[in-house]
């Protein structure tokens, strides 16, 4: 379950920490420094490998904050964060800006749902020298689920981020630094997002990890069929985390680190060939 050409073995927690007042699961919960650092702690506790900050919501409907705002939220958090953990720290951004001064301040990775299209992203973030996920999104958050349309959603979304991948290398990211996310839930119907899920491993471009974010998304609760709210969406969540390791994403970007850890604990244990909880550890 190693990977000796890229920085993250398979697979890797990610946990969520939005120090927002309006993200779509726990918007307000974590705006204050001290609540957000606790918060963070805690899944690294629970057995996060990742502690992915923004200070931007990026919901549907969702309109944007100022630089200074987000740089206010979140460079606190990272400052405070990176003396008391070892684990990485990834800044959830699409601001070059907030892409250097979260480095500065001891982020190691770049979370980018644009995939460094902002003008500058490029530069800065072969600059600053940290792995980078460039996420597909069709639209913006604002108008992102306004009529989503792919002729084919697979071969789309394959397409942008192998340009991405290319952009990236040609500004001087090496490719090893790249992680790919295909953007569930950003400028997809339920329709698309089942699409790319079931062909997880065709997104893979140049055999580059993927990361998969679905945890608590309105696609669980649409599965689910029900109108259940987000926080108690967490056994579908983990449910659809289990089956995308299973088919090749590296990474599993949730908001229910100690959940998500139990249970690839018990699938590496009883159903992947050849591993061992050993390889769930960051040092595995």
């Amino acid at each position: 379950m190693q990977d000796s050409a890229h920085p993250f073995p398979l697979p890797r927690i990610m946990g969520i920490l939005n120090v927002t007042p309006d993200s779509f699961s726990d918007g307000g919960r974590f705006l204050a420094p001290r609540q957000a650092l606790a918060r963070a702690l805690e899944m690294v506790e629970d057995g996060a490998d990742i502690i992915d900050i923004g200070g931007e919501s990026t919901r549907p409907g969702s309109t944007g904050v100022s630089l200074q705002q987000e740089l206010d939220r979140v460079i606190p958090v990272i400052e405070a964060l990176a003396t008391r953990v070892d684990v990485l720290i990834s800044v959830d951004t699409s601001k070059p800006e907030v892409m250097a001064e979260a480095c500065a301040a001891g982020a190691g990775m770049i979370n980018d749902v644009f995939a460094l299209q902002a003008p500058d992203a490029l530069s800065v973030a072969a600059r600053a020298g940290v792995p980078v996920c460039l996420m597909h999104m069709q639209g913006t958050p604002r108008d992102m689920q306004h009529h989503p349309c792919y002729d084919d959603v697979v071969a789309e979304v394959r397409d942008f981020l192998a340009a991405r991948v290319a952009a990236c290398v040609a500004a001087g990211i090496p490719q090893e630094r790249l992680v790919l996310d295909p953007g569930f839930g950003f400028g997809k119907t339920q329709a698309h997002n089942l699409a790319l899920f079931r062909h997880l491993g065709a997104l893979a471009v140049h055999g580059l990890p993927l990361l998969v974010g679905v945890s608590r998304k309105r696609m669980i609760g649409n599965i689910l069929g029900d109108d259940r709210p987000p926080k108690a969406r967490v056994m579908g969540s983990v449910a659809a985390a289990l089956l995308a390791a299973r088919r090749g994403a590296r990474i599993l970007r949730v908001h229910d680190v100690a959940a998500t850890r139990d249970a690839l604990k018990v699938l590496a244990a009883l159903d992947w060939p050849g591993s061992s909880t050993d390889s769930l550890h960051p040092d595995g």
